[in-house]
């Protein structure tokens, strides 16, 4: 039994990791290209990036909302009904993001000078960011298509997709950054343009699905607005994650003593929070199992297979951090090249990149615990612990701003504080009872 258990986790997480590694790509290729601009524009594209993840990181529940929710209707059997509450989620990711674009692009300029940069590092964020936002709508439907492909089981497919259109986003962006003279607006745009084609492809996968088992596939307002208001517990849980980001972030910021060292920090804090990011990816694959199987079984009515790939995949969690943590420690000292000429920004990278490493271990834990209580649609506990866990992390992260303590110890309070506060909520909460609730909770669309 524990051999067929690790050999389906195996098939929904090998793919899924390798998807969620390319993911990050798209920020790591921009970073890259990037940083051989300068300084400025790098520490541009950090601001740009964190107010561009957190537009879209709060509709992720687009992708784990729709997981958990066609994983149990295809629990229950019922794949028809499976398919057509995954529609409603496009549908719903279609609608959210024109509002987030049209917003994205007004406000741009007012959202990075929140941050208070000098002028020569917020306008190159200002044109990056009214770029990307452009592109709100495609990369909403990637989120609600993958959660729908997840939930089937199948996370084959995103895989490809990923892997294609992180290609295209860099051929486009080292294309239009130098040769087109475009710099950092080039490299806006030509991730934007990837995100539109990696839409399409996922649009047609979905509609062909659906067209196979009879599924309707035009808007269908109550299913939207079931998805919408199942997705707000989930919004403010994803709320309270990027508010603790953002402090980081306004802290780095805060805390730097002159323009010169608000760059450097600023610089550095962005390339190790990509890279923290793309761990997170890394270890959010097995996380995506537990979605999609946590799910099934409980869709299922298997409380003890729940709580029997639960206690697998915590291991496998922990091991998997264990070993990211290792390879970014024994790594840390060449990453920074990659990057960015600069020396002041290789040199800080270094302890940055070490206390990250220390808490994979944490993290591994605690991506794969938020996975499963998502799988079970447990969204209301969640959105409670995130908010107890930001509040226990502001006064240590702003205190450490306030006076002066360092890029370093900023990053010691987001993993010790941050993280293990995560840690135990999470665990308090897979010890219990109250999350194992089975059946189908909503009712299926019914097309005419």
């Amino acid at each position: 039994m524990t051999d067929r258990r690790d050999r389906e986790i195996l098939r929904l997480a090998v793919p899924a990791f390798l998807a969620l590694v390319a993911e990050p790509l798209f920020l790591l290729a921009d970073a890259a290209i990037v940083g051989h601009l300068g300084v400025a524009p790098l520490a541009g594209l950090g601001i740009a990036a964190v107010v561009l993840q957190t537009a879209v990181g709060l509709c992720v529940f687009l992708a784990y909302g729709t997981t958990a929710s066609v994983a149990r209707y295809l629990g229950a059997g019922d794949l028809r009904s499976a398919i057509g509450q995954g529609v409603d989620g496009i549908w719903l990711a279609v609608v959210i993001g024109a509002v987030v674009t049209l917003a994205g692009v007004l406000l741009a300029e007012p959202l990075v000078h929140l941050f208070g940069a000098s002028s020569e590092v917020t306008d190159p964020a200002a044109t990056y960011l009214r770029i990307a936002f452009l592109g709100t709508v495609p990369l909403l439907v990637i989120l609600a298509s993958t959660g729908v492909l997840r939930g089937l089981q199948d996370t084959r497919t995103p895989l490809v997709v990923a892997v294609g259109g992180n290609a295209l986003n860099v051929v486009l962006n080292l294309v239009l950054v130098y040769p087109a003279g475009l710099g950092i607006a080039g490299s806006a745009l030509g991730s934007v343009l990837a995100q539109l084609a990696s839409a399409a492809v996922f649009v047609l996968v979905v509609a062909r699905a659906a067209r196979r088992h009879g599924a309707p596939l035009r808007p269908h307002v109550p299913g939207i607005r079931a998805a919408g208001r199942a997705g707000v517990p989930l919004v403010v849980r994803t709320l309270t994650l990027r508010a603790a980001l953002l402090a980081t972030t306004y802290a780095v910021t805060l805390g730097a003593t002159g323009r010169h060292e608000q760059a450097v920090d600023l610089a550095t804090h962005q390339l190790a929070m990509t890279l923290w990011t793309f761990l997170a990816f890394v270890l959010d694959a097995i996380a995506i199992a537990a979605q999609a199987l946590t799910g099934r079984s409980l869709g299922a009515g298997d409380v003890t297979g729940t709580r029997e790939v639960t206690a697998t995949m915590v291991r496998w969690g922990a091991v998997s951090g264990v070993v990211t943590g290792v390879l970014l420690a024994v790594t840390s000292p060449f990453l920074g090249r990659l990057f960015t000429d600069d020396a002041a920004v290789q040199d800080l990278l270094v302890p940055v990149l070490v206390v990250a490493a220390v808490g994979q271990p944490v993290a591994g834990v605690v991506f794969v615990l938020d996975g499963v209580l998502i799988g079970a649609g447990d969204g209301r506990y969640l959105a409670r612990a995130g908010v107890v866990t930001l509040f226990a992390y502001l006064p240590v992260v702003l205190a450490c701003a306030a006076l002066s303590a360092g890029l370093v110890a900023i990053w010691v309070s987001f993993c010790a504080v941050f993280m293990g506060a995560r840690l135990v909520v999470l665990v308090h909460r897979e010890r219990g009872d109250a999350w194992l609730v089975t059946g189908v909770g909503a009712r299926p669309r019914v097309a005419p």
